[in-house]
């Protein structure tokens, strides 16, 4: 994610002159083991007559970038410093968190989201860059070339500029060039919320919104596969409607288990232990008779394949315990399992506290029995409801949803449209398996339904991305703009010596490229962890 770096070149040093055949050539490279680039020239026209035909609307323009750009560093690198002061402490700071979600954006892993991340980092590179350039024609410094280039692993950008002219120039046009880049990408940050917002009324003639998320993409490794479909429409996560894609992710979230095993209590003979899963259902008596005699049958073995194990649920003092008939005897804790079909169950009365909404008061009859599914911990219970607004039996209905959320659970599965399912499982797993909508095609035309994935997505990676890149360029570290920036206010404060400021410089530079080192190692790590792939 280093883009715009090469401030070195920039500032550092002079770039060789160029001869005549050279300045001709549209394009040339250099390649090593370790770096290569491209350098072309066929720009420079261009954007030095454009710096200078709108000079002094540029300098405005960037002297306010300059200012937001100062107010940045110190802001970041202080934020920077404290969260590494923290990490002493075993103190996770927001930063971290915050950098951590800019450079993730929360995107799956597919081929489609792989392309939308490179060309939106492709795009904020190309920004930042453009603001540098158009800052130094605007200010009468010759532009070499623009150079984009891989560095080990990482590529990016940077704009080589006629360094001698450069340094003559007054320091706050220097500053102005320097924290060009910065502050065009948060423009772009706030063209891109501006256009996130105003997205709902650009779709609005062809898209419908508000009734469900729609399945863009599902892999068949997805363990939702075996309910969902692509097209498919969620309505609701355990009675709780959703229409944004991070509702979906923080209900799943919110519904994962706890691994840690509960407290206990005694109640007469019988011992009760706090079950991971509040979410119960008032079971008639003649179905726990019926499974009483299932597993008397069975004897030690669990429930078969196509039936969910139950437990009873009391609740204390605003939680669920399940009875347990007693310890060390495989056949007295089968005693207290049910094995009930999950289908069938789900259509009855709720109770327990751990339903996000439900329509019932929670709690059961005298004939009825409140019981929780016994989940493996780090599983968890949920309903989804969902449904299928294009095919073929609901087309020929119209494919009306707007009745679906007001449909009972007695309701769900008798319609062509309609269907729900209970998942038995990784929640966490499950939320980022699937790619969601909020918009779905009015009319059956399938092919148009990706593109609002594409566009809200596409949005939302380039302001990750255009962020991310701000917030790199505003610590002071080796080849970035934060050096440079700092190296030239440095220059505003006349009680220091030259020597001094540059004494100040290398230790500041070093500090912060250490830290920064630091605080992106731990990030890279702990997203690596979340993904599974260490």
């Amino acid at each position: 994610m280093i883009g715009g770096s090469g401030r070195g070149r920039r500032r550092g040093r002079a770039p060789a002159s160029l001869s005549t055949t050279t300045s001709a050539r549209r394009t040339d490279h250099s390649v090593s083991f370790w770096y290569c680039d491209c350098k072309i020239y066929g720009f420079n026209d261009t954007l030095s007559s454009l710096g200078s035909k709108y000079a002094r609307f540029m300098r405005g323009w960037f002297s306010i970038g300059a200012y937001f750009s100062l107010i940045a560093l110190v802001g970041i690198s202080l934020m920077l410093l404290w969260e590494s002061i923290g990490v002493f402490y075993f103190r996770s700071g927001c930063l971290s968190a915050w950098l951590k979600n800019l450079l993730t954006s929360g995107h799956s892993i597919s081929i489609m989201d792989t392309t939308i991340i490179i060309m939106s980092t492709i795009l904020s590179i190309a920004f930042h860059e453009f603001g540098h350039a158009i800052a130094a024609a605007s200010e009468g410094v010759e532009i070499e070339y623009v150079a984009i280039f891989v560095a080990v692993l990482f590529p990016g950008a940077f704009v080589a500029l006629n360094y001698d002219l450069l340094q003559n120039r007054p320091l706050f046009s220097m500053l102005r060039i320097y924290c060009a880049g910065i502050w065009h990408n948060v423009v772009l940050c706030a063209v891109c919320v501006l256009m996130a917002s105003l997205l709902p009324v650009v779709l609005y003639p062809l898209y419908v919104s508000g009734d469900g998320l729609m399945v863009t993409g599902i892999p068949r490794t997805s363990p939702l596969s075996e309910y969902l479909s692509v097209h498919d429409v969620i309505l609701s996560v355990d009675g709780l409607k959703i229409t944004r894609t991070d509702e979906w992710i923080k209900i799943l979230n919110q519904d994962t288990t706890a691994k840690s095993s509960g407290p206990e209590f005694l109640e007469g003979s019988q011992r009760y232990v706090a079950t991971n899963s509040g979410k119960g259902y008032c079971v008639p008596d003649s179905w726990v008779d019926a499974s009483k005699n299932l597993w008397q049958i069975r004897d030690k073995l669990p429930c078969p394949a196509e039936l969910i194990a139950f437990e009873k649920a009391i609740s204390n003092d605003s939680a669920i315990f399940t009875e347990k008939i007693g310890r060390g005897s495989d056949q007295k804790e089968v005693e207290g399992t049910y094995c009930l079909i999950a289908k069938d169950v789900v259509k009855l009365r709720k109770c327990g506290n751990g339903w996000q909404t439900t329509e019932d008061d929670g709690t059961c009859f005298e004939d009825e029995y409140c019981l929780v599914p016994a989940l493996t911990p780090g599983f968890s219970w949920i309903e989804v409801s969902y449904a299928k607004p294009y095919s073929l039996g609901c087309l020929q209905r119209g494919g009306n949803l707007s009745s679906s959320s007001h449909a009972t659970n007695s309701d769900r599965g008798h319609s062509p449209c309609e269907g729900s399912f209970v998942y038995l499982g990784d929640l966490l797993s499950a939320a980022h398996s699937v790619r969601l909508s909020p918009y779905r095609p009015r009319w059956p035309l399938l092919l148009l339904a990706d593109v609002p994935y594409i566009l809200g997505n596409g949005l939302s990676s380039l302001l990750h991305a255009s962020a991310a890149l701000a917030v790199v360029n505003s610590i002071p570290v080796y080849y970035l703009d934060g050096e440079a920036i700092l190296e030239a206010s440095l220059s505003y404060v006349s009680w220091f010596s030259r020597r001094q400021r540059h004494e100040i410089l290398k230790v500041c530079r070093f500090v912060w490229t250490v830290l920064s080192i630091i605080t992106f190692s731990r990030i890279f790590y702990s997203t690596t962890l979340f993904y599974g792939f260490v």
